[in-house]
């Protein structure tokens, strides 16, 4: 694995696959704004990335600072990367992470970790409420249905353990530490599932032992970074899509007011006094001493349809996951206008030979990998079984809507790297969220924005420390594979691979 989290990271590629989620597409898809008439114009901030980590950099920074002159560079159209490929979850599990994080960092860091991703998706639906963000924004509960009895009886063991150390008020219903558990009769009744895993792909016998409820939400992540995209556009941030950044060096430029950093762009170079990277999988290209510390990983998502018998509701109630011993699947029904529901559902990765090895290191997401998508066409009506999916033989071509990829960006310990670069003193980063940006990027931008004002890290005391980019962090990190993949709660941690 450590072969593959070597393989120098590129630019994004130039002929990403569709997103299902680009439809319809933004105004500020493809914006280029002109270049400044002055020469010798510079900015206070360049943002490079504009998913939800760089636009909620930019609307912090503007909240602030009102008067600061921004500028914002994406390679691709404005959200053409993760944010806007992603499975539209905000969802934390925090009770599966729990146990290692309170092993290996102690309690209270675990629990500011718990409590981070919780207010994150409070804060993310309440934000884009505030707006009036038309973005299908929708707080609701999830459900891990489990599929390994183990996994069951360790969950059970984590939640307990996170409810122990949590408040009496964040175990009230709908808080950071509220669970329900079904016994796996129950589940089935109250989720729609069958009693086993039925997807023709699994050799596997995985009947149903159970499930875990508890407080998540959905929204249409592209429309809400876009939305908030907007309003920056408005508040005066400069916006310039199809912009790959090639190079940040320091400034030429000498004399009183210098900038400190020129970004070079096949169009200009742009000189900056602070260069914020909000660039998640492809971080290493620009900061090479993270190379093999921020590892691109590709995801496959689908969005499927129902077929014309299903018995379920309209739209589900909640979201889903669906564990199983080696990885899981992560799914939320999309309501649409004139009717009906879309479920969107991606994973699949863990099932794959030698844990889909070929998967990290590879930034193109141009390409989908048929053995994935053969797995997610099955894992649908393997889930919630053909009578509650309601398909009959004749409807299986008209299954799938629409299949996409997506590039992640995976750390060593799990964890995003946020603050400012070691040894370069006004370039900060916001990036490595392992698949679990929309429960952590919100709060690390928030937390960002403090830094690069000049408060200490270590005064912003709901901010976990772990999640600090550090010297001693960076020496110490070995990628060795997905940390998230492996069912941490059962204590067992991530898995090498040797493959190259």
């Amino acid at each position: 694995m450590e072969k593959r989290a070597q393989i120098p990271v590129n630019l994004p590629v130039a002929d990403p696959l569709h997103s299902y989620w680009h439809i319809p597409k933004s105004p500020l898809a493809n914006l280029i704004e002109p270049e400044p008439d002055q020469e010798d114009q510079k900015y206070d901030y360049a943002i490079i990335g504009s998913g939800i980590s760089g636009t909620v950099i930019a609307y912090n920074l503007l909240k602030s600072h009102p008067s600061a002159r921004i500028v914002m560079l994406e390679a691709r159209e404005a959200c053409g990367g993760a944010t806007g490929r992603n499975g539209g979850h905000t969802k934390a599990a925090s009770y599966r992470s729990y146990l290692q994080h309170k092993a290996d960092l102690g309690k209270e860091e675990a629990l500011k970790i718990a409590r981070l991703e919780y207010n994150n998706i409070v804060e993310t639906h309440q934000l884009a409420k505030d707006l009036g963000v038309d973005c299908e924004n929708q707080k609701c509960d999830t459900v891990d249905a489990i599929y390994d009895q183990e996994t069951f009886e360790n969950g059970k063991k984590a939640i307990e353990a996170l409810r122990i150390d949590a408040t009496e008020k964040e175990r009230e219903e709908g808080g950071m530490a509220w669970y329900k558990i079904y016994a796996a009769e129950e589940a089935m009744a109250r989720f729609h599932l069958d009693d086993k895993n039925r997807n023709p792909e699994v050799d596997e016998d995985e009947p149903l032992a159970g499930a875990f409820e508890y407080m998540a939400g959905r929204v249409n992540a592209y429309r809400l970074a876009t939305g908030i995209l907007k309003i920056c556009v408005q508040k005066g941030l400069r916006l310039c899509t199809t912009t790959p950044v090639n190079e940040v060096r320091s400034s030429t430029k000498t004399g009183a007011g210098a900038p400190k950093y020129d970004v070079q762009t096949p169009h200009s170079i742009i000189s900056t006094d602070s260069v914020i990277f909000a660039t998640n999988g492809y971080t290493p290209y620009l900061l090479s001493p993270f190379q093999g510390l921020i590892v691109p990983l590709r995801g496959q998502i689908t969005a499927q349809r129902p077929g014309k018998a299903t018995t379920l509701p309209s739209p589900l109630r909640t979201t889903y996951s669906f564990i199983y011993k080696s990885g899981y699947e992560y799914m939320i029904p999309r309501p649409l206008p004139e009717g009906g529901q879309h479920i969107v559902i991606g994973g699949g990765l863990l099932r794959q030979p030698e844990g889909a090895a070929s998967e990290y290191g590879t930034v193109d997401d141009s390409t989908l990998v048929d053995s994935i998508s053969k797995y997610l066409c099955g894992s649908l009506v393997g889930y919630f079984g053909r009578e509650n999916w309601g398909e009959t033989d004749d409807e299986g071509g008209d299954r799938i809507v629409q299949e996409w990829t997506g590039i992640m960006g995976e750390t060593a310990d799990g964890r995003p790297f946020v603050g400012e670069v070691p040894g370069k003193p006004g370039q900060f980063m916001s990036a490595g969220f392992n698949g679990h940006g929309m429960v952590l990027c919100l709060k690390s931008a928030e937390a960002l924005v403090e830094i690069i004002g000049g408060v200490k890290p270590e005064d912003i005391d709901w901010f976990p420390q772990s999640f600090l980019v550090t010297e001693d962090r960076i020496k110490n990190s070995s990628f060795h594979g997905r940390a998230s993949a492996h069912a941490p709660e059962t204590g067992r941690r991530s898995v090498e691979i040797e493959a190259s």
